[in-house]
């Protein structure tokens, strides 16, 4: 059952900050109406039929009733949850999924607030009570969306198989919309009779063209996965426990499995796991890739584009370099910058001659200069390089570029 928290919050503002506002609500209404159309393709339509009364209704509805709560602890809510449960259920019945239904609703009070904002600090009112009141909005949409979900889940019971699809959804919310939604997800959750973690792992699936269906049958009920995605995956409160049984039954599949985090962080667990799988080579041992032993080469080459900004800023001494002079003294860098060691300790790592390392590190200092000193630029262009070997090294695994026919 959701708490109504945001009800509480409310009472605690003063009253004369409501009265102030509630001229202002159709204006604040109209501008989530017009944020949500415009953002939420699932909303885009005309407003027209139905769907049209049902939009402007709930949008108007939100911002009276939180308005009409500042500073009233006996204000009356059941015709709010009513009519919230109703339109739940509506949006089952059209075919609409939770994440439109979510993004709408986060997405409108930020348009909401936006409009009412200039308003209130136009009264005056004390920063603490503009912070106070900008947490409950956040927190009044998410007890929104969780009366909302239960309504859903009241139609989706009389469907078949509401179960396997409310844990579904349950887990494209946590994967895809986490902050801001806790009430969202833990009342999904008790209607999927899913106890939820303080921590998972998220787990991206790849299947090779051919490959057996996935033996989903070998992981425990409390794992929650969704097959049909364009990219599937999974999620998992102990992932060591839950997956062994799946080492050697992954025929053609292949597991990227993120860091264990709390549940608030698993979009970005799963876009880690998701960047696991481009970085690691069909060829590696096994068919299951622990992001854990590999966060440095995730976290180096995370961003395409910020790896080759840190090479342009931290190399750009080799700018004016042949390929093949950037490549020697690349090597001879990197060698330096990791051991400090002297011409023969680095002769004998690079496999070359003692002289060739002091010519190399002759004209590196010819090149960089004092930057050879400072610590900061020493990190950077051991980061550029490390970066670039790392790419370099994915882009062999990933072959040649196919010639087209």
């Amino acid at each position: 059952m959701v708490e109504y928290r945001s009800f509480r919050m409310l009472a605690t503002l003063p009253r004369s900050l409501g009265e102030e506002l509630r001229p202002h609500t159709g204006h604040a209404a109209a501008a989530m109406i017009k944020e949500v159309q415009r953002s939420v393709p699932a909303y885009s339509l005309p407003l027209r039929g139905v769907f049209g009364r049902v939009l402007v209704v709930s949008c108007e509805r939100a911002v009276r009733h939180y308005v009409d709560c500042i500073g009233a602890p006996n204000q009356p809510h059941d015709r709010w949850t009513d009519f919230y449960r109703m339109r739940g259920r509506i949006e089952f019945t059209e075919g609409r999924g939770l994440e439109p239904l979510h993004d709408s609703a986060t997405i409108g009070a930020r348009a909401a607030w936006r409009a009412m904002q200039p308003i209130v600090r136009g009264l005056g009112v004390g920063p603490e009570i503009i912070a106070r009141a900008a947490e409950s909005v956040f927190v009044y949409v998410d007890e929104l969306c969780a009366t909302t979900i239960e309504g859903y889940q009241d139609a989706e019971a009389k469907a078949a198989g509401a179960v396997p699809l409310r844990r579904r959804r349950l887990l494209e919310l946590i994967a895809q919309a986490p902050e801001g939604s806790a009430c969202s997800i833990a009342s999904l959750a008790n209607g999927a009779g899913w106890k939820l973690p303080d921590t998972a792992a998220l787990v991206a699936l790849q299947r090779a063209p051919g490959a057996s269906d996935f033996p989903a049958h070998l992981l425990d009920d409390d794992v929650l996965l969704d097959l049909d995605a364009t990219e599937p995956y999974l999620l998992t409160a102990d992932p060591d426990t839950d997956l062994a049984p799946l080492k050697d039954a992954l025929d053609g599949w292949r597991l990227a499995v993120s860091p264990v985090v709390p549940l608030a962080d698993a979009p970005a667990a799963l876009r880690t796991a998701r960047r696991a799988l481009l970085l690691t080579s069909e060829d590696a041992p096994g068919p299951i890739v622990w992001c854990r032993d590999h966060l440095a080469t995730l976290w180096l080459l995370a961003e395409d584009f910020l790896g080759a900004e840190l090479a342009k800023q931290s190399l750009d001494p080799f700018s004016s370099l042949s390929e093949k002079q950037q490549d020697r003294l690349s090597e001879t860098l990197l060698a330096w910058l990791e051991t400090r060691s002297g011409a023969p300790e680095i002769a004998q790592r690079l496999g070359v001659h003692p002289q060739t390392v002091r010519n190399r590190l002759r004209q590196l200092e010819e090149l960089f200069g004092d930057r050879l000193k400072d610590a900061d630029d020493r990190l950077g262009m051991q980061l550029a390089l490390r970066a670039q070997r790392l790419m370099r090294a994915h882009r062999r695994d990933e072959g040649p570029p196919t010639r087209p026919a």
